[in-house]
């Protein structure tokens, strides 16, 4: 016989979103319907179509508490800011220590994903070497522009000897980061997880976008009513940026510590259309989405109709539709037998790489604090979706209803594909 898997639990979150930082305020600030999409003057004067965006508001004295003076200095990589913000936060809160002198934590890793990383850092770079002045780059500067420097940053912050490295799926990647540590421990290779992803800002990240002609040019005077997530009037997605990062244990090892459990992760799905069948570079292959929720529900045991929630990929463009349509067709469910469902990028934008982990926290809250939040911006229902789902299903205020499962889904450019399941802790072996 094998050996039996681990159950695997949540001990820990953390978050820097756009419309809020930290758990607390997050907690509050999806509640209220709260947005962090601003109007940027940087973009106007940069011509941008898209003027506004969604990113995390840090003060000098919030960085004086994560970074020591000589961390921060020559400090570019918003990402980077954002992931060890989330990442520390999560730690702490799932009562993990900080304690430099000890020695490595060999069953504790980390798996931290990114985009792109350090553009601001390698603007910087560029400047100084063709200008001759390379001396100048600082000792920051490789750590600051490699993909894996956010994974790197928090390994030596927590002392993490496990696996630490970082992913990379475009939108998937936080909730494929997940699904990677889950299975890790699952396994038994290790005991615990830092997951989570980051994204930088700015118009160097967001300006391929606004280049595509997929962003919103018609609200840079109202910003807030902008992100638009299943609704008639959507114009397009609107860029953001953040982190979120979540601590993943065996459930043996969160009990042995007294941690207190957030959830559990029942398991989950990655995949890809191949572009192909109808998916690109862009779009998602409809059977490969459909494949992929249906793996994540036959990987975390359950049946499609024990679904409460579903906190949806969801941009605001005119792929929201399809998308509905695939979760309609994966669950053979429809109308008033739908699960609520919510999308997040209303209040945030859409957060990039960082999107899927800032995503699952905020799944996680739903999960633990019995509540729906209500879909920002989505008064006027796309008739589309409005055939498939009873209005009910999709709230616009906040619910107060205790739940038992929430499905959490990312798309991602390059027709990837990740769906994770959570279920309300219950200390029992039998499900």
């Amino acid at each position: 016989m094998g050996q039996m898997k681990k159950r695997v639990v949540i001990t820990g979150l953390g978050v820097a979103a756009p419309n809020a930082v930290g758990l607390k305020n997050f907690e509050i600030a999806i509640r209220e319907g709260k947005s962090g999409i601003r109007f940027h003057q940087e973009l106007e004067d940069l011509k941008f179509g898209c003027q506004i965006g969604g990113k995390p508001e840090i003060s000098q004295e919030k960085l004086a508490e994560y970074f020591t003076p000589l961390q921060l200095r020559g400090l570019k990589s918003s990402g980077i800011i954002y992931g060890v913000i989330s990442g520390t936060d999560a730690w702490k809160d799932a009562g993990l220590t900080i304690n430099p002198d000890d020695a490595p934590d060999w069953d504790t890793g980390i798996i931290f994903g990114t985009g792109i990383l350090g553009v601001d850092k390698f603007r910087e770079a560029i400047h100084l070497i063709d200008a001759g002045n390379t001396r100048r780059l600082g000792s920051t500067s490789v750590i600051q522009t490699m993909a894996s420097g956010i994974s790197a940053y928090l390994g030596g912050i927590l002392g993490c000897g496990n696996q630490v490295t970082t992913n990379s799926s475009a939108c998937t990647t936080g909730t494929e980061a997940l699904l990677m540590g889950f299975e890790r421990i699952q396994s038994g290779k290790a005991k615990r997880m830092l997951v989570g992803s980051c994204s930088d800002h700015g118009p160097y990240i967001w300006g391929g976008f606004d280049a595509m002609r997929i962003l919103p040019a018609n609200y840079n005077r109202d910003p807030e009513k902008a992100s638009r997530p299943m609704s008639a009037s959507a114009a397009g997605f609107v860029p953001g940026s953040g982190a979120g990062a979540l601590v993943l244990e065996e459930l043996e090892s969160a009990k042995a510590r007294g941690a207190s459990i957030y959830a559990e992760v029942l398991g989950g799905e990655v995949n890809s259309g191949g572009q192909r069948s109808g998916g690109s570079m862009t779009a998602a292959n409809s059977d490969a989405v459909i494949r992929c929720i249906q793996g994540a529900i036959v990987n975390s045991g359950i049946s499609a109709k024990e679904i409460d929630v579903i906190n949806g990929h969801l941009t605001a463009t005119n792929r929201d539709g399809a998308e509905i349509e695939n979760w309609v067709t994966a669950l053979n469910l429809k109308n008033g037998n739908f699960p609520y469902i919510n999308s997040l990028k209303g209040m945030t934008g859409h957060c990039l790489s960082a999107s899927g982990s800032i995503e699952c926290v905020a799944s996680v809250l739903q999960l633990k604090k019995g509540f729906i939040f209500g879909n920002v911006n989505c008064e006027d229902i796309h008739p589309e979706i409005a055939k498939l789902i009873a209005p009910e299903k999709i709230p616009l205020k906040t619910i107060e209803k205790p739940f038992e499962i929430i499905a959490k889904a990312s798309f991602g450019f390059g027709d990837v594909n990740a769906v994770v399941v959570f279920r309300r802790f219950e200390d029992s072996l039998t499900r």
